[in-house]
């Protein structure tokens, strides 16, 4: 896919001001660690993860979005009326029915004529969001849209602590639910218009997506009762499928869009863990100085990690106006998305 007239205008970010440790985590489940004789200290060690952030309970996704959807409207030279499309993109909702992107619209305040619909496709959400926007955009269906994601990982985290301590699992057993105790929360959103809109805005050039749907079983989560979320994982072999799906997919983003490792200036990847960034910047032959992560501080928060990562990166100076961006996005499914992106 190539875009020739989509900037995105404007991104920021709203984080929940509760941390919560690693060492935290550990703590509550002294009992398990005790009784399996885990070294304390193994969450962090084995991820880099040293916090993330959580809401308070009882926030709703709708409530982070439109705490980042705000946000950006207030920061932008674009108008909470010129929003023709508005995109939830998140894991987590506010329910089934109707569409948590339903409730974000209101709290909000976007107009009545915007078009509005969630996209749910794990941690790739927000990135396929803004190639839906830039299409419509491009073939003159709209000229603004807004993007949304607020992830809401303490029912997660919770839930995994309460199965935790409560079944009698083996070491081997705990394996599925280690990845669980490294999701965080936070929320995003970004402007996305028609380049006369926002001509000194931020060119998405293009990108290229990949799935490998054979790896479908190695992550899996759902509801757990009215409140309460479940997921397992296969980490490892998760790691092995999805490194091997980002290889293929570097290899045609390369092809698509002439960008390659020597001339981009940084690279942003889905926050996972270091030895995710390790294996996948070693795989690809990505030199990691180029690199920016916030997983150390904000763990793995889903659709939100990427561009919040992007968002943090600007924040810090690492990305500079004119540099060029790939945005290397990786979900469970398996799916790639690598996004080219001229800030």
């Amino acid at each position: 896919m190539k875009f020739e007239h989509v900037h995105i205008e404007s991104l920021a970010v709203a984080l929940p001001d509760e941390v919560l440790t690693s060492a935290a985590v550990e703590a509550q489940l002294r009992p398990l660690y005790e009784r399996l004789k885990l070294p304390f200290g193994r969450l962090e060690l084995m991820t880099g993860i040293r916090e993330r952030r959580v809401w308070p309970a009882g926030t709703r996704p709708s409530d982070a979005s439109a705490a980042a959807g705000k946000k950006v409207l207030e920061q932008s030279t674009l108008r909470a009326e010129q929003v023709e499309l508005f995109i939830h993109a998140a894991v987590s909702r506010d329910m089934l029915e109707p569409a948590t992107a339903s409730f974000a619209h209101r709290k909000i305040g976007l107009p009545a004529s915007a078009q509005i619909f969630d996209v749910s496709n794990a941690c790739l959400g927000f990135l396929n969001s803004l190639t839906l926007a830039a299409a419509m955009i491009e073939s003159g269906q709209i000229r603004c849209a807004l993007v949304v994601a607020g992830e809401h990982g303490r029912p997660l985290v919770e839930q995994t602590i309460k199965t935790l301590l409560e079944r009698p699992l083996t070491r081997n057993e705990i394996k599925p639910y280690f990845a669980n105790l490294t999701i965080g929360s936070g929320a995003v959103a970004a402007l996305v218009c028609h380049r006369d809109l926002a001509p000194q805005g931020h060119r998405l050039v293009g990108g290229v997506a990949r799935a490998a749907t054979q790896h479908s079983e190695l992550c899996q989560g759902d509801t757990h009762g009215a409140e309460a979320l479940a997921m397992q994982t296969d980490s490892e072999q998760l790691l092995l499928a999805g490194v091997e799906l980002a290889r293929a997919t570097w290899t045609d983003f390369k092809t698509i869009t002439g960008w390659t490792e020597a001339n981009t200036d940084r690279f942003i990847c889905h926050q996972v863990g270091s030895t995710h960034r390790r294996k996948l910047y070693e795989a690809l032959g990505l030199d990691v100085a180029k690199d920016f992560s916030t997983f150390e501080v904000l763990g793995n928060t889903g659709s939100v990690a990427l561009p919040a990562t992007l968002a943090a990166a600007v924040e810090a100076g690492a990305v500079r106006k004119g540099d060029r961006v790939s945005l290397l996005g990786i979900g469970s499914g398996l799916n790639c998305l690598m996004l080219a992106l001229e800030w």
